[in-house]
């Protein structure tokens, strides 16, 4: 589109156009001539222009990446019209001209994340920062791009944010927006509130001890530090006026009082409060509990110190969860040996089905992964208090020099019990499609809710997936300012093995049949997950940027029958276009 190039602060998101708001209205706007009257003037130096093409070098509906010099952009044709945005996802960095193009909007191939292409707006999860815009404009038919140098280096650039205008003593209890949690649920809330003009007190309680880390890295780069993984720094929460407060653990909720108490006996109060603790992992039973170098993974500490342990060593590894399957992945290069322990016939049979657990069971037996299944812990034995040996059930005993658990996971909501709050026979806390709770004033999201599936006919369902926890925080924050929103996405995840990714896209919770395109055997396939008629998932491997076409699809609110999947894929191996076309109707 040709327009104005809209980059209205740094990458870095210093430099706030609120920054100097005062409140308009009783939650603290700021209004649209506030913002302008702040736009930062741009020096001539700072922007590099360049001819990147000609105006037929592209057909609607294409995309491509190309080079100015300084750095590169994504320039798209839609409707005629040309766009140019980053090349790269701030998530991970995906290259987003191999992405999905539809509808104002470009899907990132490899984890689903939608960014505007009119304005570069995350508008999808997962990650937290949007996309820099860059001026186009078409002279004697020749595409040129006008941008900022320092976007074409950063390619992300974070929202614009209100400042709390609030007199803060920090010793001061009461806060109008309490979050007790610091994942991607408690963040995303927390910006999403700034970003869309909150001006009072928000305050976000943890028990971890250092600042939001990216966690699904945890069981797949084993050696990364809390630094390392980092999703927002200290410096960027005082920056935009979000108190982190650090070793924090809620242990009551008063409703009445509308009052958190902390372990260390520290009290607070709130006008409206997030729950977004997260989950804790499953304990099982064995004997010899006290036996050490036994880890559930949890922080970047156990992580580091499982890495270590497992050096040139023997390493155990008891459940096949995702976790747990991509620590033994990721141990496979500095243990000695690998074992595996589950009580199922094969991994991921489950969430994958049994031909996609097969495959991906003997991906891991090709890189000396050996696996116990159908089988269980009997005993942990040790020598001088650290891990030798594990016993199974079966009388099988493994050499063991550290041990992994990974069984699973259950919701964090134990300190709620007593508070009114409600939750579900396993402790789920049940939210509405704005995920508030049965209490007034009180939100909840994440690994800890059930909450109403739009995509499923809004059926309760618990989804503990990174992607989702975001779109539950960005909901929540709206709801909180009394602005009615809903979780609309698709359901997306991914794992990570080897140098190979699954991922997953839709709701495949009871699927009873799976049609496979491609070759399991080759590890370059496309699994539709099947109920009844209707395709309810779908996952794949080596096979980009299918999982996000098939998002589209079903974010489009449009079917996918099981017939379609028949009738195509059979002898066609490769062939996608039927459902590139399915998802252009």
């Amino acid at each position: 589109m040709l327009r104005q190039d809209e980059d209205l602060m740094s990458p870095n998101g210093k430099a706030s156009p609120f920054s100097e708001c005062r409140p308009n209205g009783s939650l603290g706007h700021c209004s649209d001539e506030d913002s302008a009257a702040l736009r930062p003037s741009h020096k001539h130096r700072d922007y590099i222009e360049a001819t990147v093409c000609h105006v037929k070098d592209l057909e609607n509906g294409q995309m491509r990446e190309v080079d100015l010099g300084a750095g590169r952009a994504l320039l798209i044709k839609e409707h005629g019209e040309f766009s140019a945005i980053g090349h790269k996802c701030p998530h991970y960095g995906a290259p987003l001209v191999k992405g999905v193009l539809s509808k104002g909007h470009v899907r990132c191939p490899w984890h689903g994340a939608c960014f505007s292409i009119a304005t570069g707006d995350i508008e999808d999860f997962p990650g937290l920062d949007s996309l820099p815009t860059f001026q186009v404009r078409v002279e004697k038919d020749k595409v040129i791009i006008r941008a900022n140098k320092q976007a074409l280096q950063t390619q992300r650039r974070t929202k614009a944010m209100a400042k709390c205008s609030a007199v803060i003593n920090s010793s001061t209890s009461f806060s109008h927006v309490l979050i007790i949690g610091s994942g991607p649920v408690a963040l995303v809330c927390a910006e999403t509130l700034r970003q869309e003009g909150f001006t009072d007190r928000i305050v976000m309680c943890t028990m971890e001890k250092h600042p939001p880390y990216d966690r699904p890295k945890l069981s797949k780069s084993l050696e990364s530090t809390a630094e390392q993984l980092q999703l927002r720094s200290m410096e960027f929460f005082q920056n935009h006026d979000i108190e982190l407060l650090l070793e924090k653990e809620a242990v009551s909720v008063d409703v009445k009082t509308k009052t958190v108490t902390f372990q260390d006996g520290y009290k607070m109060e709130y006008r409206k409060l997030l729950i977004a603790t997260g989950s804790k992992p499953k304990s099982i039973n064995y004997k010899g509990k006290d036996i050490g170098n036994v880890f559930q993974l949890r922080t970047p500490e156990d992580a580091n110190s499982i890495a270590r342990l497992a050096g040139s060593k023997n390493a155990v590894i008891v459940g096949t969860s995702f976790i747990g399957m991509e620590v033994a992945a990721a141990l496979t290069d500095k243990a000695h040996s690998v074992s595996v322990i589950g009580t199922e016939a094969m991994p991921f049979r489950k969430a994958l089905g049994e031909k996609v657990g097969k495959a991906l069971m003997k991906l891991f037996e090709m890189n000396r992964v050996k696996f116990y299944m159908l089988n269980e812990v009997s005993e942990m034995r040790g020598h001088h208090g650290q891990l030798k040996e594990v016993v199974l059930k079966s009388g099988k005993v493994l050499r063991a020099d550290v041990c992994v658990i990974g069984a699973g996971s259950s919701p964090a909501t134990s300190f709620l019990k007593q508070s009114g709050v409600h939750m579900d026979s396993k402790g789920f806390i049940t939210v509405n499609k704005m995920m508030q709770t049965n209490v007034d004033g009180i939100f909840a999201g994440g690994d800890v809710v059930t909450f109403p599936l739009a995509l499923r006919g809004n059926k309760k369902v618990n989804i503990p997936h990174w992607q989702m926890a975001h779109v539950h925080g960005r909901v929540a924050a709206l709801g909180m300012m009394g602005k009615t929103s809903e979780v609309r996405t698709v359901p997306y995840f991914w794992t990570a093995m080897f140098g190979k990714s699954v991922r997953y896209a839709g709701y495949g919770d009871g699927f009873d049949d799976v049609i496979i395109q491609g070759d399991l055997d080759e590890l370059k396939f496309v699994a539709f997950y099947t109920k009844s008629e209707e395709v309810i998932a779908v996952a794949s491997m080596n096979y980009d940027p299918i999982v996000s076409r098939v998002a589209e699809v079903f974010g489009s609110g449009k079917t996918i029958k099981k017939r379609d999947v028949e009738m195509f894929t059979h002898g066609k191996t490769g062939d996608m276009s039927w459902l590139i076309d399915k998802g252009s109707q």
